[in-house]
């Protein structure tokens, strides 16, 4: 079946106005024109999108579900030519890629620019998300690699090794612990945490391997960022679990000590997840060889 995404055009401004005239004005069109290209299109999906009123429009049931995929198909299309002027734009090609935080902060600065040195020409665009947000950009096709926690579920894309992160306790200096060498979850019962936000798949993990044990995770605060859960455990509002490389390169900053944790859920894999690696651009399998090297 064809379609005509000038009609959807059409229907979204008809939908956004509330009357036909008024979107056949907006594209300078006659109301009519407009009127037969959303009968034409009418037909070709076999469903009624709009019930006609005197006053106006009013979008049916099934109205609503074309105005949506219309709308997620209107995205999808600027996505694509922002893209393409992007690949224009840059000699050596455009790679799209996001990672979490703990990547970003541990393993990837150094990576990268170990890829950008050997390939100065090339432009990476990186976000930092959320793994379960990594997961549905790749397979939606938002970007063409994502470096994720491996507690995450990513079924029906490619996985790769990337590195194994490894957990620590974050106490204020001072604090009971901190003159302990080595931790277990079981001693940190009824401590006053520090987390981090619910969507997080590592305070996710830790909230799992606590329950298992039946150890009472109490969270005094919830913040975003490493950064922010340095700075609350640095005011003593609580002590908290985090990447060896998010707390160790800080220490020097005062305030703060690490305790290893002596258990095996306190290491986690960190993998990277593409669609297909023979469908990567020359660009993207470039930085992939040097992310697995």
């Amino acid at each position: 079946m064809g379609y005509d995404l000038h009609s959807f055009e059409l229907f979204r401004s008809v939908a956004a106005a509330g009357s036909i005239a008024a979107a056949a004005a907006r594209h300078g069109m006659a109301a009519s024109a407009v009127s037969k290209r959303i009968s034409d299109l009418e037909k070709a999906l076999g469903v009624t999108l709009l019930a006609r009123h005197r006053r106006g429009i009013e979008l049916t049931p099934a109205g609503k579900v074309v105005l949506k995929h219309a709308t997620a198909l209107d995205e999808r299309i600027a996505r694509l030519e922002t893209e393409l002027r992007d690949e224009a734009g840059a000699a050596g090609g455009v790679i799209r890629m996001a990672a979490n935080t703990s990547a970003i902060t541990q393993f990837l600065p150094e990576d990268l620019a170990e890829f950008m040195l050997a390939n100065p020409e090339m432009t990476i665009r990186m976000a930092e998300m959320e793994s379960v947000e990594i997961i549905d950009a790749v397979r939606s096709g938002a970007i063409e690699i994502g470096i994720f926690s491996g507690l995450t579920e990513a079924r029906g894309l490619e996985l790769l090794p990337y590195r194994r992160d490894t957990l620590v306790v974050c106490a204020p200096r001072g604090h009971p612990l901190a003159a302990r060498r080595v931790i277990r979850l079981r001693d940190l019962d009824g401590e006053k945490f520090v987390a981090l936000q619910r969507r997080s798949s590592l305070q996710a993990h830790v909230d799992r391997c606590a329950a298992e044990i039946g150890v009472t995770i109490r969270t005094a605060v919830e913040v975003k960022s490493f950064d922010g859960v340095r700075r609350m455990v640095q005011a003593r509002l609580g002590v908290a679990i985090l990447p060896f490389g998010a707390v160790e390169a800080h220490l020097r900053e005062g305030g703060l000590t690490m305790i290893p944790i002596d258990e095996p859920w306190a290491t986690r894999e960190l993998l990277i997840a593409v669609r297909s690696r023979d469908a990567l651009t020359p660009a993207a399998s470039a930085l992939l060889a040097t992310l697995q090297g």
